[in-house]
C-alpha cells in the first residue's frame, strides 16, 4: 500500500525535486520514512531525461549531505527513544538510495568524509561514519579509496571492546565492501589473516563478518573460502567458543560450505598444512552421498550439544562412532577427515556447564581410543595434553556408580588407566617419552585437587614398564609430588605419592639418570605418608635398585671404588663421607644445618642396607656380615665416640652427626612385629650402642653448662632433647646394661636443671645467656617427665632427683615468664642474625614446658583420695585452695598460650575440675567456656585442631567430670549439655568432630577403665544423664551435594552409637531405663519432624532423619519389655498414619509386624487402626494393609488362629472395593495371603464368601490388556517386601542399615555396609551377637527387580534412512539461521523474512507474574505460531529465568505490553476486531476442551497462578474452556494449561487447512 501511495504521489507531482525538498523540512520520523520511500521509488524507476536526471542528482546530493548525514551524526541514543530510532533507520535507507541516484561521485565524497571522521578519533560520530561507508561501498570505483575503506574497516574490527562501530563494521560494512568486486579479496585477507593485512580480528568478530559475507564466500571464481585452511581454523574456533552466538555462526558457515559443495558437485580439496596431514575440508563427486551423510551427522551432533540436556544428547553419542568409521581409511591407516573436527565435539562436551555431559564426553573419548585403533595424530596428542586434562581436573567427575563399594576405583579412573596405556603403546617409540613428559609437566603446571591428581597418578602407575623417562621426567614427577603436598587430605596425598613413585620405577630409563637424581626424587616423598621402611612400596623400591644397580648413569668418583661394589654402595659411601665433612669456613657457624641432608643420608643408608640384605638372601647366604652397612656407619661412629672426650669438634660436625643419629634411631620396623627379627635394624642399633655413654656425656654437658647461649642454640637444644627418649628406647631394646648410665644421666640432668631454674637474677636487665639457659633447663625437665611417664619399666621414679622435681614443680610460680633480655652485648655476634623464633614464642614454649611438668605431677601424685561408700572424702581446705590456684593458673595459661601449646593445660584441668566442681563451680564453668572458645576458633584444616579437640573431649567428657556435674544438676551440668549441642553443630561443617566425641563417650561408658579406688564405679550412669548425645548420634548426618559427599563419611557416628546400643542388656535395670528413655526421645523426634512445615521429599534431610530414627528403634525393639512396648505401640501406630516415604513405611511396618508377632494380644490395638474415618486413613491405609500381607508371621505364636483370620478377612474385604486403585492393590495382596491361610486351616465360616473372594482374586490374576492395572498387580506381587522379605529371618544389622535402604532406593550415602561396623570403631560386638547378615535371597535382589523393564533397549542399531529417529532433532535449517545482514529489521520482520507462518491466535498472559511461566509460554507460543503474546511488562524479557525457559523465542514472537488495569479496554478492542475471547477457567458453563471448536480468530486469556481470572473479567469472556481431569488435584500449572489449549487450537487449524486442500 505504501508503494502504491508513493508512486501515486510522484505521478501527481510534476517536480520530484521540489517534492523531496518539501518532505525534508522539517524532518520528523514520519517524513523521514516518506523520504526514504520516495527515494527508493525514484531509484527503482526508469532513467529520466538528461536535464531531469541532473536535477534529481543535485537534489539527492543535497538530501544526502545536508539532511541524512547530520541526522546520523546525532546518534540513535539521543532524546526521543523509539522515535529517534525510526528517524535514524529511515535516514540510513534514504542515504543508500541517494548514492544509487548520484552514483560514484557521491559515494567517493561520503567515503572521504567518513574516513576523515574516523581518522580524527571516531567518538560518537564513528557510527555515523560507518553508516556512510556502508551506503557508499557498493558504488566506490577508485582503487585507492577502496583500499582505504577496507583498512579502516579492519582496524575498527580489531579494536578491543564491544562497541557499536565494530559490530556495524562486521555486520554491514564488510558485507557492503564484499559486494564490491575490487574490495572482496582485500576484505577476505584481512579477516583470515593473510596478504599483509596485519593480525586477523578475534574469532567472535571474524565469525560475525564471515557470516554476513556468506553469499560471496563459496563458489566464486575469484574467491572460495573452502580452499583456505585459515578459514576452517576460524570456523573450528567458533564451534568451540563459550559464546553461543559464536558457535551458531560457526555452524552456519559450516552448513553453507557443505551445502555449496553438495549442490556444485565439484572436486575440492583444502591444502593441508603439512605433508602428512589430512585436509581440513575436501569434496569428491564419487563420494558425494557419504560426504554429505558425514557432515549432516556432524552438524546435527553439534546442534544437539547446544541443548545441554543429557537425556537428549546421550542417544547421539553412538553416532560419534559412525563419524570415526567415515573419517578413517582402513587401507591406508590414515585420517580422511582431519581429527580436529572430532576434537571440536569433545571440547564442546568438556566445557559444558552440565557436569554429567562433561563426564559422558570424557568417558566416550577415553573408551573410543581404547576400542578403535585410531591413526596417530599431533592434533590428538595436543588435545590430550590440553582440553582433556583440563576437563579431568573436576573432582565431581570421579564419583562412584551406585552399588560400587567404597574404595573401588570409579569408572572414570578405570577408563583413564586403560586409555593412557593404550594410547602410549600406539605412539611411535620416539614420541612416547615426549608425550609422557608433557603429560606429567601438565600435572605440575596447575593446582589440582586431591581426587584428580590421585587418579591421574594411578593411571600413570598402571602403564606397563618401559624406559621412556629421563632426568627431566624424574624432575617433573618431583614437581607433581610438590603439588600433592598442597592438599590437606592426607590419605589421598599419600596414595598419590605411592603411585608417582611406582610411575618413576616403571617408566624411568635408568641409563639416563643418576643415583643422586633418584635420591633427590625420593626426598620429595614423606615417610609418614608413603615411602616408609618395610612397606610393600619400600621393598619394591629396593628390588628396583638392585635390578638396575649396574645401569645408573655414573655421577661420582670415589677413592675406594671397587669392581665388586655396587653403584648404590659406592654412592652411599661417598654421600656419608661428604655429609660429615666440615668446611673450614663454617667451623664456627652457630646455626643448625638443614634437616634435608640428614634425612637423605639416613634414607639412602637404610635403602642400601636393605638392598644388600635382599641380594644376600637371593644368593642363599644365611649369615650376613653387613660389610657395607658397617662401612656406612663407621664415619658416624668415629664422630660420636669423640663427642664426650673432644670438646673441640666443630659445632657443625656435631650437629650433623647427631641429626643423622636421630634419623637412624627414629627408624621403625613395620614388617616385623618383633624388632629383633629385623636384621638391618638390629645391626644399626647394636652399632649405635657403643657410643651411648659418649653421646649422653656430650648432651649433659651441652644442656647443663653455659654452652647454649644464643637464640639460635634453642634449635640445637631441641635436637639434644629429641635424642634422649630415643637413646633410652635404644638401651631398652638392645641391652639393659646401659640402664645405669641412663639413670645417672637423668639424675644429673634433673638436678642441674633445677639448680639453673632456682638461680635468682639480681640484675634489672637479664642477660640472654642466662634466659636461654633457663629455657633449656625447663625443656630438659619436660623430657625427663615424659620419659618417666612413657618408660615406667626403667623405674626412674625411685631416683632421689624425682622428689626434688616434685617439690620444685609443686611450689613454683605458675605461668612464670622470662623477661626479654638486653641484646646490646650480643649484637656483634653472628649468631644473632634473624632467627625463626621471636621472644614471644620462646616464652610460650617456657610456659608450655611448665605445664607438661605440672601435668605429670598432677596425674602421678595427685590422684583422687581413697573412697568410702562411693563418695569422695572431703578435701582439706588447704588442698582445695592449692588446686583452685592451679585451676586459676590454667585459665590464665589458656589466655596467654598459643593454640598449639594448650594440650598439657587441658590434661591438667581434667584432673582439677572434678575435685573443684562442688566448691568452685563458677571457675569450672569458666574453664569450659575458655576451652570451647579455643577449639571453636581453630580451623579443621590445621593439624593442631584434631589433637586439641581430642584433649578437649577427654577433659569435658571425663568420667569424673560428667558424674560430678550430673550429681549436682547445676550450671556445670547445663553447660556440658550446651557444649554437646555446639559440638554436634560444628560437626555439620567439620567432618570428624562428632566421631571423636561419640567414640570417647561410648568406650568410657560401656567399658569402665577405672579400678576399685575410683569414686565412680558405674560409669554407665553417665549415659543416662547425657542420653541426648546417643540420641543425636543415632540420627546424625547432613545432606551434601555429590561432589561434597565423596570426601565425607559421617557413618562412623551412627555406627558407634548403634554398636553401643547393641551391647546393652535388657536385664540390666540401668540399661533398660536408658533404652526406654532413648525410644521415647526418638519417637518424640519423629513426631516433631512429621509436624514440621519443612518440605518433606525423598532423600531430604527430614526423610533421612526419620529413616535413621526407625532404624534405631528396630535395633532396640528385641530388648524392650512387654509393658513398655504396650505403652509405646500407640505412638508407633500414630506414626503409621503419617504420609511417609517408602523406606520409612517399611521400617514402621516391620516394627508393627515384629511387635504383633512377639505379643499377639496387641492385635486388638492394631484392629483399632482401621476404625478411623477414610480422611485420616487415605494416606496411611496401605501401611496397615502391608502389615496384613505378613499375617502368617503375626499369628505364628497364636493358638487361636481362626478368630484372628476371621477378623483380618473382614477388615481387608472392605478395602478391596475402595475407589483408589493403589489401595485396592494393597488390599488384594493382603487378601491373597489371608485367604490362602484360611484355605490351609480349613476355616468353614466363610463358605458363603468363597465364590466372591475366589472370583475377585481370579479376576485380578487374569487381567488382560496393555494397561497399567495388570502391570501394577504383577509389580506389587514381585516387590521385595511382599515376595522375598521375611520379617523374622531377615532381622539383621545388614538388612536394617544396608539392604533395606538400598532396595527402597534411598540415597547411596545412607547405605551402611557391614564392613563399617567392624572398621569404623573400637567398640566390639559380642561373639554371640546373632543379628548380623542378611539372607542371600534378599541381599542378591536389586532395586529394579520388581519394576517393568523396557525391551529392546540393547538392540543393535542399523544404518538406514531413519537412523536419527531416536534422537531429538532441535535443528534449524541453515537457510533459516542466516544471520541477517540488515540490522534494520525488527524481530517480527525477521520472522516474516524467514517465511514463518503465524496463526490468528493471541495469547494474553498479563495476569501471570512468574518469569518461569511466562518464559515457557513464550516458547510454546512461538513454536505453535501464535500471532502475539501479551504480557504485563516487557521487562520480563530481560529476566534470567524467563530467558532460560524461552530459549530466545522472544526474538521471533511479537510481544505486546498490556497492564492488568488495561485488560478490559484491550479485550473490548479485540472483540471489535472479530476475536472470540476464550478464558481458561472452571465454571458451571465451561466447555470441555475435547469438545470445543476454536474460531480462527481466538484470544486466549490465562488466569493468575493463584487467583485465576478475576471476577471483573469473567463477564467479558465469550466462552470458558476447561481441561478434563482424572486425578484428585484439581488444578494444572498455568503454563501447562496454556500449552494444552494452544496445541488444541493449532491441531484444529491444521485439520481445517488439510480439509480445505
Amino acid at each position: 500500500m505504501e508503494v502504491v501511495l508513493a508512486d501515486a504521489l510522484l505521478a501527481r507531482c510534476g517536480d520530484p525535486c521540489a517534492l523531496l525538498r518539501a518532505v525534508c523540512a522539517p524532518l520528523s520520523a514520519e517524513r523521514a520514512e516518506a523520504l526514504r520511500l520516495l527515494l527508493q521509488r525514484l531509484a527503482a524507476g526508469g532513467p529520466p531525461g538528461a536535464g531531469e536526471a541532473e536535477a534529481l542528482r543535485r537534489a539527492a546530493w543535497e538530501v544526502a549531505l545536508e539532511r541524512c548525514r547530520p541526522l546520523l551524526r546525532g546518534g540513535e541514543a539521543a532524546a526521543g527513544g523509539a522515535e529517534r530510532l525510526r528517524l535514524a533507520r529511515a535516514a540510513r535507507g534514504a542515504l543508500r538510495h541517494c548514492v544509487q541516484l548520484c552514483g560514484a561521485p557521491l559515494a567517493a565524497r561520503l567515503a572521504r568524509d567518513a574516513l576523515a571522521e574516523l581518522a580524527a578519533g571516531g567518538g560518537p560520530g564513528a557510527e555515523a561514519a560507518v553508516e556512510a561507508l556502508v551506503a557508499a561501498a557498493p558504488r566506490l570505483e577508485e582503487p585507492a579509496l577502496v583500499e582505504q575503506c577496507v583498512v579502516a574497516a579492519l582496524a575498527l574490527l580489531r579494536e578491543e571492546g564491544e562497541g557499536e562501530p565494530a559490530a556495524l563494521v562486521a555486520a554491514r560494512l564488510l558485507p557492503a565492501l564484499g559486494g564490491n568486486g575490487a574490495a572482496l579479496r582485500r576484505v577476505w585477507e584481512g579477516l583470515v589473516g593473510g596478504g599483509g593485512c596485519g593480525a586477523p580480528p578475534r574469532a567472535a568478530r571474524a565469525l560475525l563478518a564471515l557470516s554476513a559475507l556468506g553469499e560471496a564466500l563459496f563458489g566464486a571464481a575469484a574467491l572460495d573460502a573452502r580452499l583456505c585452511p585459515r578459514f576452517w581454523r576460524v570456523v573450528q574456533e567458533g564451534l568451540t567458543e563459550r559464546d553461543a552466538l559464536c558457535r551458531k555462526r560457526g555452524r552456519y558457515l559450516l552448513q553453507r560450505a557443505v551445502d555449496a559443495a553438495a549442490s556444485q558437485r565439484a572436486e575440492l580439496r583444502c591444502p593441508p598444512r603439512g605433508g602428512d596431514e589430512s585436509s581440513l575440508f575436501w569434496w569428491s563427486v564419487e563420494k558425494n552421498e557419504k560426504l554429505l551423510q558425514f557432515w549432516e551427522t556432524y552438524i546435527l551432533i553439534m546442534e544437539t550439544l547446544e541443548g545441554n540436556q543429557i537425556h537428549v544428547i546421550k542417544p547421539v553419542l553412538p553416532k560419534l562412532n559412525s563419524l570415526y568409521e567415515h573419517a578413517i581409511s582402513g587401507k591406508k591407516g590414515c585420517w580422511l577427515f582431519h581429527p580436529s573436527w572430532h576434537m571440536c565435539i569433545y571440547k564442546r562436551m568438556f566445557e559444558s556447564e552440565n557436569k554429567t555431559l562433561t563426564k559422558e564426553g570424557i568417558l566416550h573419548f577415553l573408551e573410543l581410543y581404547e576400542t578403535k585403533h585410531l591413526p596417530n595424530s599431533l592434533e590428538f596428542l595436543e588435545f590430550v595434553i590440553g582440553p582433556l586434562m583440563d576437563a579431568l581436573s573436576e573432582s565431581s567427575l570421579y564419583s562412584r556408580t551406585p552399588g560400587q563399594l567404597m574404595g573401588a576405583c570409579p569408572p572414570l579412573g578405570l577408563r583413564l588407566q586403560k586409555f593412557l596405556t593404550t594410547y602410549l603403546m600406539l605412539l611411535p617409540d620416539e614420541e612416547k617419552g615426549s608425550f609422557l613428559l608433557k603429560f606429567i609437566q601438565k600435572m605440575a603446571s596447575r593446582h589440582w585437587c586431591a581426587v584428580p591428581i590421585l587418579f591421574l597418578s594411578m593411571a600413570l602407575a598402571y602403564i606397563p614398564a618401559c624406559k621412556i623417562l629421563g632426568t627431566d621426567g624424574l624432575h617433573a614427577l618431583r614437581d607433581v609430588l610438590q603439588c600433592t603436598m598442597i592438599t590437606h587430605q592426607i590419605l589421598l596425598r599419600g596414595a598419590a605419592q605411592c603411585y608417582l613413585l611406582q610411575t618413576a620405577m616403571h617408566l624411568t630409563d635408568v641409563e639416563k639418570v643418576s643415583l643422586p637424581d633418584v635420591a633427590s626424587f625420593l626426598m620429595s616423598l614423606r615417610p609418614e605418608e608413603s615411602l616408609r621402611r618395610d612397606t610393600m612400596l619400600w621393598m619394591e623400591l629396593c628390588s628396583w635398585l638392585q635390578v638396575n644397580d649396574r645401569f645408573f648413569r655414573k655421577s661420582v668418583k670415589c677413592d675406594f671404588e671397587c669392581k665388586e661394589m655396587s653403584s648404590l654402595c659406592l654412592y652411599v659411601r661417598s654421600l656419608v663421607g661428604e655429609y660429615l665433612k666440615t668446611p673450614v669456613s663454617e667451623r664456627e657457624n652457630c646455626f643448625m644445618p638443614d634437616w634435608f641432608e640428614a634425612k637423605l643420608v639416613a634414607t639412602m643408608i637404610l635403602l642400601a642396607a636393605d638392598v644388600e640384605e635382599m641380594r644376600n638372601k637371593y644368593s642363599g647366604k644365611s649369615n650376613i656380615e653387613w660389610i657395607e652397612l658397617k662401612a656406612f656407619l663407621n664415619p658416624l661412629l668415629d664422630v660420636l665416640m669423640k663427642l664426650g672426650s673432644n670438646a673441640y669438634i666443630p659445632t657443625l660436625k656435631t650437629d650433623k652427626s647427631l641429626q643423622l643419629l636421630l634419623k637412624l634411631l627414629q627408624t621403625r620396623s613395620l614388617k616385623c612385629s618383633n624388632p629383633q627379627d629385623d636384621g638391618v635394624l638390629i645391626f644399626i642399633w647394636k652399632s649405635l650402642m657403643t657410643p651411648v655413654e659418649s653421646i649422653l656425656e656430650f648432651v649433659l654437658r651441652r644442656l647443663t653448662t653455659n654452652e647454649l647461649s644464643t637464640v639460635g642454640d634453642l634449635d640445637r637444644c631441641d635436637l639434644y632433647l629429641a635424642l634422649i627418649p630415643e637413646v633410652v628406647n635404644l638401651c631398652l631394646q638392645v641391652s639393659w646394661k646401659k640402664v645405669p648410665s641412663i639413670k645417672n644421666f637423668i639424675f644429673s640432668l634433673t638436678n642441674a636443671s633445677i639448680r639453673n631454674l632456682q638461680k635468682t637474677n639480681c640484675e634489672e636487665e637479664p642477660k640472654l645467656k642466662e634466659q636461654i639457659k633457663k629455657v633449656a633447663s625447663m625443656a630438659s625437665l619436660t623430657v625427663v617427665c615424659e620419659v618417666m611417664n612413657q618408660k615406667p619399666e626403667v623405674h626412674l621414679e625411685s631416683l632421689p632427683s624425682v622428689d626434688a622435681l616434685k617439690k620444685f614443680i609443686s611450689f613454683s610460680q605458675y605461668n612464670q615468664v622470662l623477661k626479654k633480655p638486653s641484646y646490646v652485648e650480643e649484637k656483634s655476634s653472628l649468631c644473632e642474625e634473624p632467627t625463626s623464633q621471636g621472644w614471644g614464642k620462646i616464652v610460650a614454649r617456657y610456659v608450655h614446658d611448665q605445664w607438661i611438668c605440672l601435668r605429670f605431677i598432677l596425674t602421678k601424685f595427685h590422684t583422687a583420695e581413697p573412697v568410702l561408700e562411693d563418695k569422695l572424702l572431703e578435701l582439706s581446705s588447704s588442698t582445695v585452695e592449692r588446686l583452685t590456684k592451679i585451676l586459676q593458673a590454667a585459665l590464665e595459661a589458656l589466655t596467654i598460650l598459643p593454640s598449639d601449646h594448650v594440650l598439657p593445660v587441658f590434661d591438667s584441668m581434667k584432673v582439677l575440675v572434678p575435685k573443684l566442681l562442688d566448691s568452685a563451680e563458677f571457675l569450672c564453668i569458666e574453664a569450659f567456656d575458655l576451652a570451647w572458645k579455643i577449639i571453636s576458633s581453630l580451623s579443621n584444616t590445621q593439624l593442631i585442631f584434631w589433637s586439641n579437640l581430642k584433649a578437649f573431649v577427654q577433659f569435658i567428657f571425663a568420667t569424673e567430670v560428667l558424674a560430678v556435674a550430673a550429681s549436682a544438676k547445676g550450671q556445670a551440668y547445663a553447660k556440658i549439655k550446651e557444649i554437646i549441642f555446639k559440638l554436634i553443630d560444628m560437626s555439620t561443617t567439620r567432618t570428624g568432630v562428632f566421631n571423636i566425641v561419640i567414640s570417647h563417650c561410648c568406650r568410657s561408658w560401656i567399658f569402665s577403665t577405672f579400678d576399685d579406688r575410683s569414686a565412680f564405679k558405674n560409669t554407665f550412669l553417665n549415659a543416662g544423664n547425657y542420653c541426648e548425645l546417643i540420641t543425636e548420634a543415632c540420627v546424625f548426618g547432613t545432606v551434601f551435594r555429590r561432589d561434597q559427599s565423596t570426601n565425607r563419611d559421617d557413618h562412623y557416628v551412627r555406627v558407634c552409637a548403634i554398636k553401643f546400643l547393641c551391647l546393652l542388656d535388657g536385664s540390666n535395670i540401668l540399661h533398660k531405663m536408658f533404652m526406654e528413655d532413648i525410644v521415647i526421645k526418638l519417637l518424640d523426634k519423629d513426631e516433631l519432624v512429621s509436624r514440621s512445615r519443612t518440605r518433606y521429599y525423598a532423600n531430604s534431610l527430614q526423610h533421612r532423619i526419620k529413616n535413621r530414627i526407625w532404624q534405631t528403634l528396630l535395633v532396640l525393639l528385641p530388648k524392650l519389655d512387654q509393658n513398655f512396648l504396650c505403652e509405646t505401640l500407640n505412638k508407633v501406630f500414630q506414626a503409621g498414619f503419617v504420609n511417609n516415604q517408602a523406606s520409612v513405611k517399611y521400617f514402621i511396618e516391620w516394627i508393627i509386624i515384629l511387635s504383633l508377632h512377639k505379643y499377639p494380644y496387641f492385635l486388638n490395638k492394631f484392629w483399632d487402626c482401621f476404625c478411623y474415618d477414610e480422611e485420616k486413613l487415605k494416606t496411611s491405609i496401605c501401611t496397615f494393609l502391608s502389615v496384613l500381607s505378613h499375617f502368617d508371621i503375626i499369628i505364628q505364636n497364636t493358638s487361636e488362629k481362626k478368630p484372628a483370620l476371621k477378623k483380618a478377612l473382614i477388615v481387608v474385604l472392605q478395602w478391596c472395593f475402595n475407589h483408589n486403585f493403589s489401595v485396592r492393590l494393597y488390599a488384594l495382596i493382603a487378601l491373597k495371603k489371608i485367604w490362602g491361610m484360611c484355605k490351609m486351616l480349613h476355616v468353614e465360616e466363610f463358605e458363603a464368601l468363597t465364590p466372591v473372594i475366589e472370583s475377585s482374586l481370579q479376576q485380578v490374576e487374569n487381567m488382560h490388556g496393555a494397561g497399567n492395572a495388570r502391570r501394577n498387580w504383577q509389580r506389587i506381587q514381585d516387590h521385595f517386601f511382599f515376595a522375598t522379605f521375611h520379617p523374622l529371618r531377615d532381622y539383621s544389622l545388614e538388612t536394617i542399615f544396608y539392604t533395606l535402604p538400598r532396595l527402597s532406593e534411598l540415597a547411596e550415602d545412607e547405605w551402611i555396609s557391614l564392613c563399617k561396623f567392624d572398621r569404623f570403631t573400637d567398640i566390639p560386638l559380642p561373639a554371640t551377637f546373632q543379628w548380623y547378615h542378611s539372607r542371600t535371597e534378599l541381599l542378591d535382589l536389586k532395586p529394579s527387580d520388581w519394576s517393568q523393564q523396557d525391551m529392546g533397549s540393547n538392540l543393535v542399531e542399523t544404518d538406514s534412512q531413519t537412523e536419527w529417529t531416536d534422537v531429538q532433532k532441535k535443528i534449524i535449517p541453515w537457510k533459516n539461521s542466516t544471520p541477517s545482514s540488515d540490522l534494520e529489521l525488527v524481530f517480527q520482520d525477521r520472522a516474516a523474512k524467514l517465511g514463518k507462518s503465524n496463526s490468528r491466535l493471541i495469547v494474553v498472559a498479563s495476569l501471570i507474574d512468574k518469569p518461569t511461566n511466562l518464559g515457557g509460554l513464550c516458547r510454546t507460543s512461538e513454536i505453535f505460531g501464535a500471532s502475539a503474546l501479551v504480557v504485563s511488562s516487557l521487562h520480563y524479557v530481560q529476566d534470567k529465568q524467563f530467558q532460560h525457559l524461552s530459549v530466545s523465542a522472544e526474538q521471533w514472537l511479537p510481544l505486546i505490553e498490556v497492564k492488568p488495569s488495561q485488560l478490559v479496554d484491550y479485550l473490548q478492542q479485540k472483540k471489535t476486531e472479530g476475536y472470540t475471547i476464550i478464558g481458561v477457567e472452571q465454571t458451571a458453563k465451561s466447555f470441555d476442551l475435547t469438545e470445543y471448536c476454536f474460531p480462527e480468530k481466538s484470544l486466549l486469556l490465562l488466569g493468575n497462578e493463584h487467583e485465576g481470572i478475576p471476577a471483573n473479567l469473567i463477564h467479558h469472556l465469550d466462552v470458558c474452556v476447561e481441561i478434563p481431569q482424572q486425578g484428585i488435584i484439581r488444578s494444572l500449572n498455568v503454563h501447562v494449561s496454556g500449552a494444552l489449549l494452544i496445541w488444541e487450537y493449532t491441531r484444529q487449524q491444521v485439520i481445517k487447512q488439510k480439509q480445505q486442500k
